[in-house]
């Protein structure tokens, strides 16, 4: 069958470039939106690897400073219970502070009361003392004529089996902290006590009055000094000056009693030093007169103990006596001191190997 001849159609034609054309544009659209995406994609994906990065760092940074954290809080943990435990030892050593104090607590009011009555009786001694005075007073001016005459080395005189006189008289009085009381209690609360109440105990105000009476009954031809001495010594003249002083010169002997009003009896005693005080002197004394409460507790080579036993004591005294020159008698006056025993007898053997003499007077003696 014979074909039939076809003819073009330009409205085909058209009609296909205007779809190819149009398919051109989308593909070309496509392309164009597809390269934008592309690209949009890679830079959220290199903004989501560079905040991938950054978790991971700061997971990394996390687990070190929770490492730290956890060995902070191990050191805290450790270091809460040392404490606790020495929180738990110190409550304990609170606990027996407490029950010492306790113990103590009954003491302290005792003391307290002692230290009171200790008060009132300063007070009661002070008006006997202004009393005491004015009779002292009266009787320096009736010096060398209160008791009797006994011829012997430098016309010394006895009363009460005490030697007084002689032309050169040399009164060593001990003023150390024992001088306060009788009793070794007494003596460690007065010493922690104000100066005025220490001048004012009753035993160290027996000691000055001693020396007044002694001086006062002195002959008019005598000459005296009158030495204090604990760690060391002290002349209570003019100028501290080691020189004899007439019983004639009332003057100087009001300045000397003035001294001896303020002194203050405190520290250890030094015998030594006492006995030595006749070295210092041109003319050496026919006569010493110790005013004194027990041996000795220094010597002249310095010791580091707080404690001197008796043994050491009576060693120390020894040694002191050996200073005394010969022929010099020594006449002690020994004032009460209890856990002194072996004083009485050595100062009485000291009485009789230097021809002297040696008392204990009574509480209200002179």
């Amino acid at each position: 069958m014979k074909k039939k001849n076809s003819t073009i159609n330009s409205f085909n034609l058209a009609f296909l470039d205007i779809m190819f054309c149009g398919f051109g544009a989308v593909v070309l659209l496509v392309l164009i939106i597809n390269s934008h995406i592309v690209s949009d994609n890679k830079i959220k994906n290199e903004e989501l690897r560079i905040q991938v990065e950054q978790l991971d760092n700061e997971t990394k940074a996390a687990a070190i400073r929770q490492s730290n954290m956890q060995k902070l809080l191990a050191s805290n943990y450790q270091q809460t219970q040392e404490i606790q435990h020495k929180l738990t030892k110190t409550n304990k050593s609170l606990q027996t502070i407490d029950k010492k104090n306790s113990r103590n607590s009954s003491k302290t009011q005792a003391l307290k009361k002692q230290v009171k009555d200790l008060q009132h009786e300063i007070k009661a001694i002070e008006k006997r003392n202004i009393q005491q005075q004015k009779k002292n007073e009266a009787s320096q001016k009736q010096s060398g004529n209160k008791v009797r005459q006994y011829e012997g080395d430098g016309h010394r005189q006895y009363l009460t089996g005490l030697k007084l006189g002689g032309k050169r008289v040399l009164i060593l009085l001990d003023n150390s902290a024992s001088m306060l009381d009788e009793t070794i209690v007494n003596i460690i609360v007065k010493r922690n006590l104000s100066n005025s109440i220490k001048k004012s105990a009753r035993k160290w105000l027996q000691a000055v009055e001693s020396v007044k009476w002694m001086v006062a009954n002195l002959p008019k031809s005598s000459q005296f000094l009158i030495v204090s001495f604990n760690k060391e010594t002290q002349s209570l003249a003019d100028n501290q000056a080691y020189q004899w002083i007439k019983t004639s010169d009332q003057a100087h002997m009001n300045r000397m009693f003035k001294r001896l009003q303020q002194l203050v009896p405190e520290n250890g005693t030094n015998l030594s030093k006492a006995f030595a005080a006749n070295l210092k002197l041109k003319q050496k004394p026919d006569n010493i007169i110790l005013i004194t409460d027990g041996l000795p507790t220094q010597g002249n080579k310095k010791s580091n103990k707080r404690k001197v036993s008796p043994s050491e004591r009576i060693e120390l005294f020894s040694k002191a006596i050996k200073i005394i020159p010969s022929r010099i008698p020594v006449n002690t006056i020994l004032l009460p001191m209890e856990g002194d025993p072996m004083a009485a007898s050595l100062y009485w053997k000291l009485a009789i190997d230097t021809n002297g003499s040696f008392m204990t007077p009574s509480r209200d003696w002179p």
